[in-house]
């Protein structure tokens, strides 16, 4: 591994679960950190806000950039003027169901949001290494468990999208001697993840539900197999990738399989709850295209990066749900519960 004394890094999505995760590893290690934020009217950096020092602050190493995947010109001269040593690449409209709605713009900044920020490196002539945020969502309908020599099928304009970022990472490394790597990431979940990602959505219901809240969440497809590690653990890997001695392309996955009805069971046990009282199928939430199963094998990663996932799904759970009730306890929830529905499996969608 190469050292890390008064390295740059430039993360685009500093503000979503991974980039708060990576910008607090990357400062432990004493990193100067630059991100990339959107303009809002609203404040969204609720993920780092316990990172940010002010910057008439001597000793800050957190700098914050407005900026967007879409402004060319922007990211120019942002790169030029931070000149980073190594760019993690997260940022992307990242909610596949919602990528169906907006597949326009989903390509527009997963995808050729990508081609912008490799091709503003290859302008300036930056030496640096660039790592791309690719997706277990590329596998698609191909079978599991999938590996980093697994055809690509996509099943979403998301998967799409990730793939075109694929191949231009790829691209650019072999047209034009970049060290760029694509971190091929199975499902990772934390208590940072977007509340309406599906195992913050459950995990969140549960500890709701266990405090009297609410009743009932809805779901999609019940069937559906993932492979869900622990977030933390998962930038560890990226940041691995780029101290490598070669660029590559590697896969990050606990190999280990669980249903969305895993993950609500389990989510349920630990507040002491019958998960069949409290879920409802609603179809709203299925895709046009189902994923049926996505199980990575990250052997290559734990040969060559000496990385391996930790945490797995039951213990992740736990984790999810314990920050919930946290957070949500206090006089608010000192509320009378509500009653129970009858029990029973709930309507679900069959497999595929």
């Amino acid at each position: 591994m190469s050292p890390t004394a008064a390295r740059t890094a430039f993360i685009t999505g500093i503000t979503g679960q991974d980039g708060s995760y990576l910008a607090e590893l990357l400062l432990a290690k004493g990193y100067e950190v630059h991100g990339l934020i959107r303009r809002a009217s609203t404040f969204n950096t609720h993920r780092i806000d316990h990172l940010y020092r002010d910057p008439h602050d001597a000793g800050s190493r957190l700098h914050l950039h407005h900026g967007e995947l879409t402004d060319s010109s922007r990211l120019v001269s942002l790169l030029a003027e931070i000149a980073p040593d190594e760019v993690y690449h997260l940022a992307a409209q990242s909610h596949v169901r919602v990528s169906f709605d907006e597949p326009e713009f989903t390509a527009n900044t997963t995808g050729i949001g990508t081609i912008r920020l490799l091709e503003a490196i290859r302008m300036i002539g930056l030496d640096v290494r660039f790592y791309q945020a690719s997706s277990s969502e590329m596998f698609g309908a191909t079978p599991p468990p999938q590996h980093e020599d697994t055809p690509f099928h996509p099943r979403s304009p998301y998967g799409v999208s990730k793939v075109l970022g694929y191949w231009t990472t790829r691209n650019y490394r072999e047209a034009y001697d970049l060290f760029a790597v694509n971190g091929i990431l199975f499902n990772h979940e934390s208590p940072r993840r977007g509340e309406t990602f599906v195992t913050r959505k459950i995990a969140r219901a549960a500890a709701r539900i266990a405090l009297g809240h609410e009743a009932l969440v809805h779901l999609g497809n019940l069937d559906a197999v993932r492979d869900w590690g622990f977030a933390p653990e998962y930038v560890e890997g990226m940041w691995r990738m780029l101290q490598a001695d070669e660029p590559d392309d590697y896969v990050l996955a606990t190999g280990t399989a669980y249903t969305v009805e895993d993950f609500a069971r389990l989510c349920f046990d630990h507040v002491g709850l019958d998960w069949t009282r409290h879920v409802r199928f609603d179809e709203r939430y299925l895709r046009p295209t189902e994923v049926d199963a996505l199980v990575g094998d990250s052997s290559k990663a734990e040969r060559e990066l000496g990385w391996r996932a930790r945490t797995l799904a039951p213990e992740l759970a736990r984790i999810m749900v314990d920050a919930e009730l946290s957070a949500l306890r206090g006089p608010a929830a000192d509320v009378a519960p509500l009653p129970l529905v009858p029990a029973g499996r709930p309507d679900r969608p069959l497999a595929g």
